[in-house]
């Protein structure tokens, strides 16, 4: 897909972060945009911003982790413009914790919103973006966590691996029905984005509580709090992850240095060797 002006995007968690530079990215090539976030006032806000630099945007507050608010996204969409070009299922939380401490509300949180927000937006859009024969192209953002295996963070990484093969298996279903539409899994490393402070959106009795994590994971929190901190602007990710659309890639890294992670890890998987620990 190498042609965005007119073209539609939908794009969730896009409120801010990396879904609001994917947003922007793709209004800036002309494209029109539906967006899509669980937290109103910032989607609010954001497609007043986009309307107001001449997008022709909307918005829907939309929990992705509920499938039928995911078929009303996608209801909207296909009677405001009738078609979809590109689909970014962006939204993402974690939490972190030894996997020993992750409750099942931790757990029906993240994979609910970070792998079934993917898969319940997939079940909704494709099967109308393929019955309409246009040139098209499905995004997923999984994390450099969805192909190595970060301590404290069990629930994060499953989710993100989960979505990295959910990706996988759909590039070949596409190509063995011969679809139009390609696929692309985005795996950022650091971002300067609010990821490590998404249990905002919880309600207070499902918060992790800082002073009950013991050392060994207080200092994972803090070395992740500060490798965002210090990680690319998310206008740089979207802009890698619009070159991987155009050039048909799909792997889709933000940083020089991903691939010598992902080597280590299968190398430690070929020469059966334990794990290497990924240093934050």
């Amino acid at each position: 897909m190498k042609e965005f002006a007119g073209k539609v995007a939908v794009i969730t968690g896009a409120a801010e972060g990396i879904g609001r530079a994917v947003a922007e990215e793709a209004a800036a090539r002309g494209m029109k945009l539906v967006l899509a976030d669980v937290d109103a006032a910032r989607l609010d806000a954001t497609t007043s911003e986009l309307r107001a630099k001449g997008a022709d945007a909307d918005g829907l507050r939309t929990d992705v982790s509920k499938p039928g608010q995911v078929d009303d996204l996608a209801a909207l969409t296909f009677a405001r413009f009738g078609r979809v070009h590109l689909l970014v299922a962006n939204a993402g939380v974690a939490c972190a914790k030894p996997v020993w401490e992750t409750t099942p509300g931790d757990w029906e949180w993240v994979m609910g919103v970070n792998l079934y927000g993917v898969t319940n937006a997939l079940r909704a859009f494709l099967p109308r973006m393929m019955a309409g024969g246009d040139e098209g192209h499905v995004v997923a953002t999984a994390s450099m966590a969805g192909l190595l295996s970060l301590p404290s963070m069990a629930a994060y990484n499953a989710s993100k691996h989960a979505v990295v093969t959910v990706m996988e298996g759909l590039h070949h279903d596409l190509t063995l029905r011969g679809s139009r539409i390609g696929a692309s899994v985005l795996c950022p490393s650091w971002v300067k984005t609010r990821i490590s402070l998404s249990e905002r959106n919880r309600t207070a009795g499902e918060l992790t509580k800082p002073e009950a994590l013991d050392p060994v994971a207080a200092k994972v929190v803090g070395s992740v709090h500060k490798a965002v901190a210090k990680g690319i602007e998310p206008s740089q990710a979207a802009r890698a992850l619009f070159a991987a659309v155009s050039e048909g890639r799909f792997y889709v890294f933000t940083h020089r240095d991903s691939k010598a992670g992902v080597k280590a890890r299968f190398e430690d998987i070929l020469s059966d060797r334990v794990p290497t620990l990924v240093r934050l």
